[in-house]
């Protein structure tokens, strides 16, 4: 028997609990490979699927966690054998397959990718989806012709987890980040991290009525969406990208067309979900090299399986900072 944070539903009121219980290895889903879980994290999808479900979860009891990493116990596939340190992220695990607050996962082989050199499995999951989607973010302005030296990055939701993670890499990398808050407090967090410009959120939350404004910045990482990218669209400048990681303000998009035809500016989907396996080796192995360790040290709020609920309600209401790291084990 083992311990795993169980979602209930209960089918009359359609309100959902989570509590840790113990469960064995044969109530787990089918999967090619068996992961002994060593961490995991909390995202905001994590946090809809502990809590009312966002329509992620179809089916109670439910094990969420849509990132985890560990050792590898047991494998049918010869890609994976026991003893094999591994990350995954992604595939719809936590949502539609049980996931990683679990001590124990069974999951298929071409969900996992291979734990790369220099990161033990805390800071993978320290990095976990929301470093692992900053990375991809990065590395498509970059494909995009972004250079440092062209002139200010902005990172919009700068302090939670993908606007944490893409805000360090940047900086590592040499490029000039602006970040976006509107939590004043974060801001010495922010800087140190390595943003040289704190933008509040209110300067740029509101929609404008001209479609174009000076040309401010050259590549733009946004996890906000909503009315902040639309005024976005219209700062960046000629032949600059944006590259769209979330939705915090909102899925409506309340733009024109102007900036791509008279500025030639890039709206960059940025997917981690169904990220094909050579794309994801790349960036794992892109965030080994480029986000600086002390950063991301910096970044990390522990917690334990039975934090969950409660760090699942605080990350939808915007209070959780950073990268929240879940020790399965503890």
């Amino acid at each position: 028997m083992f311990n795993a944070l169980i979602v209930n539903k209960d089918e009359d009121s359609g309100k959902t609990s989570a509590a840790v219980e113990q469960i064995s290895l044969d109530q787990l889903p089918e999967g090619e490979v068996t992961v002994a879980v060593e961490y995991s994290t909390v995202n905001y999808k994590d946090g809809l699927c502990i809590g009312p479900g966002g329509g992620l979860v179809r089916k109670y009891p439910h094990v969420p966690g849509i990132d985890f990493a560990g050792t590898v116990e047991a494998s049918s596939d010869d890609r994976y054998k026991p003893g094999d340190k591994v990350v995954l992220t992604g595939w719809r695990v936590g949502e539609a397959h049980w996931g990683g607050y679990s001590q124990k996962a069974n999951v298929r082989a071409d969900w996992l990718v291979p734990l790369p050199e220099g990161l033990d499995t805390r800071q993978a999951m320290a990095v976990g989806t929301a470093g692992f989607t900053a990375m991809l973010a990065v590395m498509a302005l970059e494909d995009h012709g972004l250079k440092p030296g062209h002139g200010p990055v902005l990172v919009t939701g700068a302090a939670g987890g993908v606007g944490s993670v893409a805000t360090a890499i940047l900086a590592n990398l040499g490029y000039e980040v602006a970040g976006v808050t509107g939590r004043p407090e974060t801001a010495d967090y922010l800087k140190s991290l390595g943003a040289t410009q704190i933008v509040a959120r209110e300067e740029i939350n509101e929609t404008t009525k001209r479609p174009l404004e000076s040309e401010t910045w050259a590549g733009c990482v946004d996890a906000v969406g909503g009315a902040m990218l639309a005024r976005v669209l219209g700062q960046m400048k000629y032949g600059a990208s944006v590259a769209a990681v979330g939705l915090a303000g909102g899925a409506a998009l309340p733009a024109t067309v102007v900036p791509f035809l008279l500025r030639g500016v890039n709206l960059l989907g940025i997917d981690s979900v169904m990220q094909p396996y050579d794309n994801r080796v790349r960036a794992w192995q892109r965030i080994a090299k480029d986000l600086p360790m002390d950063k991301l040290e910096a970044m990390i709020q522990p917690a334990t399986l039975g934090d969950l609920p409660q760090l699942g309600a605080d990350i939808l209401k915007g209070q959780v900072k950073g990268r929240v790291v879940v020790d399965v084990n503890a």
